[in-house]
């Protein structure tokens, strides 16, 4: 699309009138003509965009998306902010996925207590029983960053949504516990990360051979390409590198990066492409048929002022379903350092010929994406 004109977003956050093309509106008048025409050109061409692309997206659970095969295992490491809970909630009802554990990162959004037992009540939610869920430790490696106070107590609070009742956590540590699960396994264990990376990064440093056993682990984090969202935040910090997962531990982000574990980054160069918009839910209001989507769907109405904001992506999710199906995505590799020094750039994820080699993902397909989450959203066992 032309730099002229602004940027068609379905969910209407952008006012869709083209501007002027570029050097014309002080030429001669013989440009006149051709410039009054090309814009009413623009006019039609996105109101074209607007009916055909916007306004057919209606996605719908279709069963036939997924081919049963044997369940991958997976340790999710999350922060369970809401947008982790959806992950969660489509991890746990995948049919190809065996979720071996949960573990909270006490770093990240929620704190410890109600983010563990907001865990366990989506395990029982989503009919799963002894799943062992666990808390890290709560604060970074290194530093003093911490997500803004007022995000922390909505994010304990469930935003006011009420989730079940779960079991019991287990006793152990975070990093004990992705240490015991990744060693007693007899195959490769994939970790999804969509927090903080301080549990797993702890588990490292205690235990680095496991990281033979790990086969690979998909990060929800930074920015590669595009700016980053710790700085746009509204709350303050001079950085419009970083993106919040790693800005809050880069220590341990670099740890994780480095420990020979292949890598697949999900930043918010691919997250850009998958906003939550109303009309998905819409979509997924005509379609709760399990407890997991009539979940999805209160927080996410419990969250509309953010959905109408344009700043609520599919973060976390997007991730998680790459894992399942990296056609989703299109991936390029890269050599990146993560930056731990204080400063504006603490946290960024710079690319570097120096650093070390990850894939990351930096498109991603929207209308592949939205039919999978609400298929698995959707999934009756």
């Amino acid at each position: 699309m032309p730099n002229h004109y602004d940027t068609i977003i379905c969910a209407g956050q952008k006012d869709l009138t083209p501007g002027p093309p570029h050097n014309l509106e002080k030429r001669h008048d013989r440009y006149s003509f051709k410039a009054t025409n090309m814009a009413a050109l623009a006019i039609v061409f996105i109101a074209a965009l607007v009916l055909t692309g916007c306004g057919s997206r209606n996605p719908k659970p279709d069963p036939s998306l997924i081919q049963i095969q044997t369940p991958k295992p997976v340790i999710f490491d999350t922060d369970m902010a809401h947008e982790d809970m959806f992950a969660a909630l489509f991890l746990l009802s995948h049919p190809n996925v065996d979720v071996k554990a949960i573990t909270v990162s006490g770093t990240g959004e929620a704190h410890c207590a109600p983010g563990v037992a907001h865990v366990l009540g989506l395990v029982k939610l989503s009919g799963h029983e002894d799943i062992p869920v666990t808390c890290g430790r709560e604060a970074p490696l290194m530093g003093n960053h911490v997500f803004p106070a007022e995000w922390r107590q909505a994010a304990d609070d469930a935003y006011g949504v009420e989730i079940p009742v779960g079991g019991t956590p287990s006793t152990i540590s975070a990093a004990d516990l992705i240490v015991d699960i990744v060693q007693g396994a007899n195959e490769k264990i994939t970790i999804v990360a969509v927090g903080p990376l301080t549990n797993i990064a702890e588990a490292l440093q205690k235990t680095p051979e496991i990281s033979t056993n790990i086969k690979e682990i998909y990060i929800m984090g930074g920015a590669l390409e595009v700016e980053g969202n710790v700085g746009n935040s509204g709350v303050g910090i001079q950085n419009k590198y970083a993106e919040w997962n790693i800005y809050i531990d880069p220590v341990a982000a670099n740890i994780v990066f480095n420990s020979g574990v292949p890598i697949i980054l999900v930043p918010l160069d691919a997250t850009k492409d998958v906003p939550v918009t109303r009309n998905f839910y819409k979509a997924l209001g005509n379609n709760l048929n399990t407890p997991a989507a009539n979940l999805v769907y209160e927080m996410l109405t419990a969250n509309l002022d953010f959905v109408d904001s344009g700043g609520f992506q599919f973060w976390d999710s997007l991730t998680a379903a790459i894992f399942t199906d990296e056609s989703i995505a299109s991936f390029q590799d890269f050599s990146v350092v993560v930056v731990e020094d204080e400063g504006s750039e603490s946290g960024r994820t710079k690319p570097d010929s120096n650093g070390v080699n990850i894939k990351a993902a930096v498109n991603a397909n929207r209308d592949k994406f939205e039919k999978l989450f609400i298929t698995i959203l959707n999934w009756e066992k």
